[in-house]
């Protein structure tokens, strides 16, 4: 016979830890510079300017939310409610938005044979089946003494393997790998350190370097490296570049997340509740970034003017932000964040957050 202890009454109601406002910031800068980075693609034949900023830009922007996803996967243990959070919050969403851009570029592409494919993912939903893979195979990081550097072997044998294949974007996933590996391996402290003023003072000239280097390397460096998508061959390369460039690369991308990490702002400001939806606006902003080529939006000749540039980057930021505020996360969060309590047994605990 056992007895049941009742918990002590301010133990029935856990208070909820607040929210950072330093990561929600990081996560709404990091996906306006995103939308910024495909807002400027079509510009960079007509301004080297604009190809530099392009390049500066896709060097630390998607590293830089990696690893800041990285960092708050490090409860994820594979138990019953954080599978079930990861299949509602992050498999579900892929699904629905493979069919979604496929049907749209059958559409609005003009390419009616297109075939829906969940094996090839297209254009931004590879970052969704990239965070699944990389968020089950979390357990095992947690338990190795060093994963960075195994992380980072890894993405070297990626990008010098060409038969890996086009298959669930296994080059994104294996090649983008480390910086997630990073935000796993960072504590609270580490961030503290890059916010100190005098490393903020420091990122200064540090970024002024690096668009420097990156003006002098349009006309001399592939940005398909920044994608990392192919491997050192299919770009025309030897096969020895990819080490080098993924190496050189992480370790470039390393020091410009940093240097922005330092000025993001650590208190609470208007856009800080954005951060919390920034995957509704990083999904939803590719069909204006597709459409606004599929429609011509680009055609005009004022638009590829030093305003009309101007122009674009104010529209591509303000349309971010509207699609990462509440109106539109309450409209698409039956797809996005489903609960789907049919599909799960009713014991699950859902205890974890994406």
């Amino acid at each position: 016979m056992s007895a049941t202890v009742a918990a002590p009454p301010h133990a029935a109601a856990r208070p909820v830890k607040a929210r950072d406002a330093f990561y929600d910031n990081a996560k709404y800068l990091a996906i306006v510079l995103v939308a910024m980075g495909h807002a400027w693609e079509p510009l960079r034949d007509d301004s080297r300017a604009a190809s530099a900023l392009y390049l500066i830009v896709y060097a630390f922007h998607m590293p830089a939310f990696i690893v800041i996803s990285g960092y708050f996967s490090r409860s994820f243990d594979a138990g019953p409610g954080r599978l079930k959070r990861l299949i509602t919050g992050v498999a579900v969403p892929y699904v629905v938005f493979e069919v979604a851009y496929t049907l749209f570029k059958r559409t609005a592409g003009d390419d009616p044979d297109y075939p829906i494919s969940l094996l090839d993912p297209w254009y931004l939903t590879w970052f969704l089946i990239a965070l699944f893979v990389w968020r089950l195979t979390t357990p095992l990081w947690k338990v190795l003494r060093r994963p960075l550097p195994l992380a980072l072997a890894i993405a070297a044998l990626a990008s010098v393997s060409p038969s890996i294949g086009d298959d669930l974007d296994l080059q994104r996933v294996l090649q983008f790998l480390p910086f997630f590996v990073l935000g796993l391996c960072l504590k609270p402290e580490h961030f503290r350190l890059v916010r100190r003023k005098e490393v903020r003072v420091l990122s200064v000239p540090v970024f002024a370097a690096a668009l420097v280097f990156a003006y002098w390397a349009v006309p001399r460096m592939n940005t398909a490296w920044f994608y990392r998508r192919d491997s050192a061959q299919e770009l025309g390369a030897p096969g020895w570049t990819g080490v080098v460039m993924t190496l050189a690369m992480f370790g470039c991308s390393a020091i410009l997340v940093a240097c922005f990490f330092a000025w993001v702002p650590g208190r609470t400001l208007w856009f800080t509740a954005l951060g919390a939806g920034t995957l509704y606006g990083y999904l939803l902003h590719g069909f204006l970034a597709k459409g606004s080529r599929y429609w011509d939006w680009y055609e005009p000749a004022w638009v590829h003017t030093p305003w009309g540039e101007i122009v674009v980057t104010l529209i591509a930021a303000t349309v971010i932000t509207a699609l990462c505020t509440s109106p539109v996360r309450r409209v698409f969060r039956c797809v996005m964040e489903p609960r789907m309590e049919w599909a799960f047994q009713r014991n699950t605990p859902d205890t974890a957050r994406p």
